[in-house]
């Protein structure tokens, strides 16, 4: 069980004994909030996690304000490992830059795979720029587009720091993925070639004929082996658990062990780039 999973069932647990202790049933909870009977079993076994607003009327119709500041706290500790993209984006996209940017500058050796985009931090300003634009339009938040660009960009200051290390590896599929017009994304393939030969970064391209003995299914980073981050499509967790760190870290050795390097994985970004002259 992750630790966000282990957080989400401790807090439902908690909600199911502060209803039993005012001797209630989960009908007769239901009925006092308005609420289907499904909805209180859901939240206390932690198949789903409340709002703040569902812990204030829990603890209303209880008669419990006091434990409030309890459950509300107990739920913060929870969101630092799952926070939905609608509350992510509140404040624009800069503003996630910034937070990406904190975490990157208390970090010595990240290591990032990326299974349909270019890395961030290997992002030209222009392929950034569409990126922000889809993602802001998918999830109807503020289009703070160019601030956004220019956070990320300011962002990249990280690969020239000294003592810092920068491990990527990015599934061939990647290199071909059409999510800007055709020549911002010859611009970002000309940028991806200029990587190599950067002191403090390494990059892979992991073919897509290789033998793959894990399934790349989503894209994660790694941070001095303490923190793995994940961005889904709805949300993005932050998994500190020793289990899930160790569980990452090995599906990125294996997805190593078979990436091309050095002029291998050239002529593998060389041969996408030359795919677009031929449209």
């Amino acid at each position: 069980m992750s630790d966000f999973q282990t957080a989400r069932t401790a807090l439902g647990a908690r909600l199911r004994e502060l209803r039993a202790e005012a001797g209630l049933h989960g009908k007769e909870l239901a009925g006092r909030m308005g609420w289907a009977a499904s909805k209180i079993s859901k939240i206390e076994t932690g198949k789903q996690a409340p709002t703040a607003e569902d812990l204030e009327l829990w603890a209303q119709a209880l008669g419990a304000v006091d434990v409030l500041p309890e459950l509300v706290g107990r739920l913060k500790s929870l969101e630092t490992h799952y926070a939905v993209w609608r509350r992510q984006l509140a404040a624009g996209v800069r503003a996630r830059q910034e937070a990406w940017g904190l975490t990157e500058s208390a970090t010595a050796s990240v290591c990032n795979f990326e299974s349909a985009v270019i890395p961030g931090l290997l992002q030209t300003a222009e392929y950034a720029r569409h990126m922000f634009i889809r993602t802001t339009t998918l999830h109807r938040s503020v289009q703070d587009i160019e601030e956004g660009v220019n956070a990320r960009m300011q962002r990249q200051q990280a690969l020239y720091a000294p003592g810092r290390s920068f491990h990527f590896l990015i599934w061939e599929a990647a290199l071909h993925m059409r999510v800007c017009p055709r020549e911002a994304m010859a611009g970002q393939l000309d940028r991806l070639a200029g990587v190599f030969g950067m002191s403090s970064v390494q990059l892979g391209v992991v073919p897509l004929n290789a033998d793959l003995t894990v399934v790349p299914t989503h894209g994660f980073w790694i941070y001095d082996q303490d923190l793995v981050m994940v961005e889904t499509i709805g949300a993005e967790l932050r998994l500190t658990d020793r289990a899930e760190v160790d569980l990452h870290r090995t599906v990125w050795e294996e997805l190593m062990a078979v990436a091309a390097y050095g002029h291998q994985a050239h002529r593998l970004i060389t041969r996408a780039r030359a795919s677009l002259d031929l449209m």
